[in-house]
């Protein structure tokens, strides 16, 4: 897979096939439009493309407040290669893009740069100055350019539309299952383990910690049966997010307890896959009523792990 990241390093290539979006959870509905994309190019002898920001299009638009990841850049990279998409525009979004006219947006963009023949887009899609460009106007101009435009209706699960609004939500309110309901995949945080005030390991249970990016959606302060990945093993854990209110004042953190593991894995990285909220974060009258309901929180942990193996 092939990943430009500025417009203007696009040059002479191939006719592509192009899944258009921001795709910031490469959710289920995301999912469809781009393997419909990548099938429908290797049926045509094309190649198939993704058209995406390298920043949220509130970091341009003023008065805007920012929207948080679902996903990390490397990860949502990972994921399209797996795809099989083998172009990937991932180009910073710029007051010039914001405003081009529509047509200009595709003349200039998809035509010229991109060597477009069809497009795939979601049926809330917009492009060019003040959002003017719909699918409707992509399926106008793309018809006086002799390009095949395919828009997706919404795409729906138990009744509800895909979208990565409502899935930051979900993940705002701790509701993981369902989050991996409409992603496709559990939500995760991956970062560098880094040293702790070590009271997990003084009370036997010793825990990876990590920060918490604040660009990214981050689930609500509690614990969590998770999984976690460290040196290319995936292993069974529990996590809490939190302040750790019991024993101090802290910033909010990540701390996973890996079962049955006792490695020294500081500075390494972790990967940590969320699967239910199993309570919220409250305040022990003190660390060995800590301890005896962290000691329960194993237990459901590891039941639930040997139930779903």
């Amino acid at each position: 897979m092939i990943v430009f990241e500025r417009l203007e390093d696009i040059n002479n290539i191939e006719p592509t096939v192009v899944a258009l979006g921001n795709f910031d959870g490469i959710h289920r509905g995301h999912q469809e439009i781009i393997t419909r994309t990548v099938k429908e190019a290797d049926a045509a002898g094309l190649k198939s493309a993704v058209f995406t920001f390298s920043n949220h299009t509130s970091s341009v638009l003023k008065n805007v407040p920012p929207v948080k990841n679902i996903l990390y850049a490397e990860e949502k990279m990972r994921i399209l290669e797996e795809m099989g998409v083998e172009y990937v525009f991932n180009i910073p979004f710029t007051e010039e893009i914001l405003r081009m006219r529509p047509e200009e947006f595709i003349d200039r963009i998809l035509v010229e740069r991109f060597n477009i023949r069809e497009a795939y887009c979601g049926f809330n899609y917009s492009f060019g100055y003040k959002a003017s460009g719909t699918p409707e106007v992509l399926m106008h101009e793309g018809l006086k350019r002799g390009l095949g435009i395919h828009v997706q209706e919404p795409y729906m699960i138990d009744g509800i539309v895909v979208s990565s609004t409502y899935i930051r939500r979900l993940i705002e309110e701790g509701r993981m299952e369902e989050v991996t309901k409409f992603m496709g995949r559990m939500y995760a945080i991956s970062g560098e383990i880094i040293v702790g005030n070590k009271l997990g390991r003084t009370i036997g249970f010793p825990t990876c910690n990590t920060v918490v990016d604040d660009t990214m959606v981050t689930p609500p302060n509690g614990v969590y049966i998770t999984t976690c990945t460290i040196d290319g093993m995936l292993r069974p854990s529990v996590t809490n997010v939190g302040v750790k209110p019991t024993i101090g004042t802290y910033e909010k953190n990540i701390e996973t307890h890996v079962f049955d593991f006792a490695e020294d894995v500081y500075g390494k990285q972790i990967r940590v896959d969320f699967i239910r909220h199993t309570r919220g974060e409250r305040k022990f009258d003190g660390i060995e009523a800590l301890k005896k309901q962290i000691q329960n929180d194993c237990i459901e942990a590891r039941v639930y792990h040997r139930q779903n193996r």
